[in-house]
């Protein structure tokens, strides 16, 4: 089992490769709420993807997030760092995200 801290450098790695895509591929046109909630830690982070970017990103939930990113600890490091593939995380209930399904198709292009 990942750490908390582990976690949160995790969705930093997360900000800043998202950063670099941007910065090739131009910005996407994207503002939502993000919470990641990690369940075997008994935790929450949130932020903000704004323009194709992760940003303000703090601890503790947001129930009133757009979009819910749900994952053990493990399983989001793993996401994370490309492990894990994010289709298959899904599909296979490692991992389960909450948003309407624009914001989904949205989300790909970001990944």
């Amino acid at each position: 089992m990942a750490t908390v801290d582990e976690c949160r450098q995790a969705l930093h790695d997360l900000a800043a490769r998202l950063e670099r895509n941007a910065e090739t591929r131009g910005k996407l046109d994207f503002d939502r709420t993000l919470a990641c909630r990690v369940p075997d830690l008994e935790t929450a982070f949130h932020g903000r993807l704004a323009d194709g970017l992760l940003t303000g990103i703090a601890d503790g939930d947001d129930p009133k997030a757009k979009i819910a990113l749900i994952a053990n600890s493990d399983d989001l490091i793993a996401l994370v760092a490309g492990r894990l593939d994010v289709t298959r995380a899904v599909t296979a209930g490692q991992v389960k995200i909450k948003a309407n399904p624009f914001d989904l198709l949205k989300l790909r292009k970001l990944l």
